[in-house]
């Protein structure tokens, strides 16, 4: 069983639909009980970083998800915001992180740069694989997802580096670390490209 993380925030339904779709069971949950005992974890979000965290606590979610993620080390996709909530901290707000990655959340700068890019950044890119990065293997056409955001994840080392995509200049748009992944990028409304990323989420062992 795929579990989604509700927390009051993301595109809970869209991702659901997605997996059963490609067969995968999946459920939307709050519940201890079901998180504790979920094969696979999607830690999904739309909004701001204080908000999400805020949430978590407010939810009793952290303890349990640190406790899969970390302890039992299944795998733990973050989208978008919820790939922001697994860095230490973001200059959105103020409030820590979870922490799991080694790797902070900053606003996205274009200073000397031709040409505007104004933020957030919304639409389609081009997304392109570092260090063999499993979740985008099996692509017959170059990757492309959907993107909106203002903020980026930088990482401390390029070893945990996933994915880069390019607005105004290169930036991280994926980071992993064992059976953790983060994806700055929409795959729940990337079509086929979403597709192929969600299922080598769920055929990861």
């Amino acid at each position: 069983m795929i579990v989604i993380v509700d927390y009051g925030l993301g595109n809970l339904g869209s991702i659901r639909n997605m997996l059963r779709k490609l067969g995968y069971e999946a459920t939307v949950s709050a519940s201890h009980a079901e998180i504790g005992s979920a094969k696979k974890l999607i830690l999904p979000g739309v909004g701001a970083f204080d908000t999400g965290m805020i949430r978590l606590h407010e939810s009793g979610l952290v303890d349990v998800l640190a406790e899969r993620a970390l302890g039992d080390r299944i795998p733990v996709l973050g989208i978008c915001l919820g790939a922001q909530l697994m860095t230490r901290r973001s200059d959105e707000g103020v409030e820590p992180g979870l922490g799991w990655l080694a790797a902070d959340t900053v606003r996205m700068e274009f200073e000397g740069l031709a040409g505007r890019w104004p933020l957030p950044n919304i639409g389609w890119r081009d997304v392109h694989a570092h260090n063999g990065y499993a979740l985008l293997a099996g692509y017959d056409d170059q990757p492309r997802f959907y993107f909106v955001h203002s903020y980026a994840m930088r990482p401390d080392d390029p070893s945990i580096l996933a994915s880069t995509s390019s607005y105004g200049h290169e930036f991280a748009c994926g980071l992993t670390r064992d059976n953790l992944h983060a994806a700055q990028y929409h795959p729940e409304k990337s079509h086929s490209f979403g597709m192929r990323f969600l299922r080598n989420f769920a055929e990861l062992d």
